[in-house]
């Protein structure tokens, strides 16, 4: 079976544990004989941003998002000047591109794993409750190792499995040759080379014929 591709939504690190972090994933998705890609990080592309991210996903099997914190501030207001207003402390936020890519991996119904670091303001996609597993750890590689972790890796992994088998099955389907859609010339080149042999001595025996007629039926 041919390994899967998985998309990996995840913005540019800022520090070397987050770095590390990316880096164990990837290497652990490898050493489970899935191919992670990831825009800006191991695939490149002079489309816009979200063409770039469409064309990958369709390539793509599952899609595996690590929410890491990209902004942090310690105090702030939630919905200020209303009735509602709310006071923050503390709060870090990920990159909206994990938002943005695992709603179009949800319209392309890919298998979708999410990893939050802890402390990472959960919200929107990254909340728990949708249709996929939402995991909070420590950003470190004995994450990676623990019982959760392996169970829930290993049923995401069936799921992107089965989904690469059926998109590689679609895509012979589409090769299949239509005899009545082909040309001559495309005819020709599908056949084998005992076929072709067959059709020429056919054609030959045919020439003969008619010239065989032609010499008993002069005109």
């Amino acid at each position: 079976m041919d390994q899967p591709k998985v998309f990996i939504s995840v913005g540019g690190t800022s520090t070397p544990s987050q770095e590390d972090f990316v880096k164990s994933i990837e290497d652990r998705l490898r050493s489970e004989n899935l191919i992670p890609y990831t825009i800006g990080r191991n695939t490149f592309s002079s489309d816009s941003p979200l063409k770039s991210i469409k064309g990958l996903m369709d390539e793509c099997s599952g899609i595996l998002v690590i929410a890491l914190e990209r902004i942090y501030f310690e105090s702030g207001i939630e919905k200020r000047g209303s009735a509602n207003e709310i006071t923050l402390s503390t709060t870090k936020f990920a990159t909206p591109w994990n938002q943005i890519e695992s709603a179009i991996a949800y319209t392309k119904n890919l298998p979708i794993l999410v990893i939050v670091e802890e402390g990472i303001r959960a919200e929107g996609l990254l909340e728990k409750g949708y249709d996929w597993y939402v995991m909070t750890v420590k950003p470190n590689q004995n994450s990676l190792s623990t019982v959760e972790f392996n169970g829930v890796l290993a049923s995401w992994k069936s799921k992107v499995e089965a989904l690469s088998i059926s998109k590689n099955n679609t895509a012979a389907e589409r090769r299949k040759i239509v005899p009545d859609e082909l040309t001559v010339g495309e005819l020709l080149s599908n056949m084998k080379p005992a076929q072709l042999w067959g059709v020429l001595a056919a054609i030959i025996a045919l020439m003969a014929a008619i010239f065989v007629i032609g010499q008993h039926f002069p005109g």
